[in-house]
């Protein structure tokens, strides 16, 4: 039962450490642009800017490009 004096404390400190890093970064803008990341992995923006040309034909299909 002693052991409750300890554990209940501990518990209690754990879950208001928890709460604080989660409005830390809420405060911090985490979770702004959820969607973003997964939308940046899948553009090729970065080969324009690193100065590679856009090829005028679709490599796959050899259709032009819009």
């Amino acid at each position: 039962m002693s052991v409750l004096l300890y554990l209940v404390p501990a518990a209690l400190s754990l879950g208001l450490l928890g709460l604080v890093a989660f409005l830390w970064s809420l405060r911090s803008g985490q979770y702004d642009d959820i969607e973003g990341a997964a939308v940046r992995v899948l553009s090729d923006d970065d080969l324009h800017e690193a100065g590679h040309e856009r090829p005028d034909r679709n490599a796959l299909t050899g259709e032009p490009r819009a």
